[in-house]
C-alpha cells in the first residue's frame, strides 16, 4: 500500500532537519568525513537507494513523487510546495525528490580484498588524491557498469557518499563497497600481496600501451587513477606494477579522469 506522505508548510520544521542546507553538509573528507546522512536526488536514485544495504531514514519531495515510490515500513515520508522543499534544502531541486540513509563505514582493506567467503573482487579501481566528487561520482557509475567491484581510496581524496558525488553517479556508488588505504603509497604491496596487478594510468610517452595488458591473464587487476590535472604522483607510479597509457591521437596529451577510467575499465574489463 503507498505511503501517504507528512504534509510540510514551515521550512524549519525539525522532521525534515536531514535536508536543510545541503550545500553546507559537503565537506573535505579530511576533516568530517563519515559524518550526517547519505543524502539522495531523483527519482532513479532513490531507488537504487533503496534495493542497497544503507538504512533508509526519511523520504521528501513535491507532491506525487514521494507517494509513487514503493518505500518499506517505517520509513518517515514527506512533501511540500517546491518553494518549501528550495527553503528547507538551499537550492533549487530540479529531480523531485530526495532521500536520507543512514552512512555505513567504509570497509576494511583487508576483508575488502579477502572478498565474501574468500572471493576477491577480481577488478578494483584505486584512487590518488581525487578530490573532485562529482568525478569520484562519475567513476563510480562507469566502475558498476565496467565491471569493477570496489573502491580503493588514498586518505586525500573526497567521499565517495557526498550528495553531489552520489547524483553524479545515479546512487549507483551505493552499490559499490570502498575503504580507505591509509599507508599511500606503500598500502599499496597489500595488493601486490593479495595477487592484483596494479596498473596506473599515465600519458607518459615511456608507458606501455593500456591496450597490450590483457585482463585475462591477470584474473585480479586494480587500475590507478590520479587527480584531475597533477595525475598520479611519481611515487604512486612506482610503486605500480605497470605504468600504462591510453593511446591516442596526437595533440591531445590526456583525458579528464572520469573519462581516463571508463575507457580503462572497458578495456581492463
Amino acid at each position: 500500500m503507498p505511503v501517504a506522505p507528512d504534509l510540510i508548510t514551515d521550512p524549519h520544521d525539525e522532521r525534515v532537519a536531514d535536508f536543510r542546507d545541503l550545500k553546507a553538509g559537503d565537506r573535505p573528507l579530511g576533516t568530517e568525513r563519515g559524518t550526517g546522512p547519505v543524502i539522495v536526488e531523483g527519482v532513479p536514485a532513490v531507488e537504487r537507494l533503496l534495493a542497497s544495504p544503507y538504512r533508509v531514514r526519511a523520504v521528501f519531495g513535491v507532491p506525487g513523487r514521494v507517494a509513487a515510490l514503493d518505500l518499506p515500513a517505517g520509513v518517515a515520508a514527506y512533501e511540500a510546495d517546491k518553494w518549501v522543499l528550495s527553503e528547507v534544502i538551499g537550492f533549487r531541486l530540479t529531480r523531485g525528490v530526495l532521500a536520507s540513509a543512514d552512512r555505513r563505514p567504509p570497509a576494511d582493506v583487508d576483508a575488502l580484498l579477502a572478498g565474501p567467503d574468500r572471493a576477491a573482487p577480481r577488478r578494483l579501481a584505486v584512487l590518488e588524491a581525487l578530490n573532485d566528487a562529482e568525478n569520484l561520482g562519475s567513476i563510480a557509475r562507469s566502475a558498476v557498469a565496467l565491471g569493477v567491484d570496489a573502491l580503493l581510496l588514498d586518505p586525500r581524496c573526497a567521499d565517495p557518499l557526498y550528495r553531489r558525488s552520489v547524483r553524479v553517479s545515479m546512487g549507483h556508488v551505493l552499490a559499490l563497497p570502498f575503504a580507505v588505504l591509509p599507508d599511500w603509497p606503500g598500502g599499496l604491496a597489500r595488493l601486490h600481496d593479495a595477487g592484483y596487478l596494479t596498473v596506473a594510468l599515465t600519458p607518459a610517452p615511456d608507458a606501455v600501451d593500456l591496450t597490450a595488458v590483457d585482463p585475462r591473464a591477470h584474473p585480479r587487476t586494480a587500475v590507478l587513477l590520479g587527480a584531475e590535472g597533477p595525475g598520479l604522483t611519481p611515487e604512486a607510479q612506482q610503486a605500480a606494477r605497470v605504468r600504462a597509457r591510453i593511446p591516442m591521437r596526437a595533440g591531445v596529451d590526456s583525458l579528464g579522469v572520469a573519462a581516463a577510467a571508463a575507457v580503462a575499465f572497458a578495456t581492463l574489463r
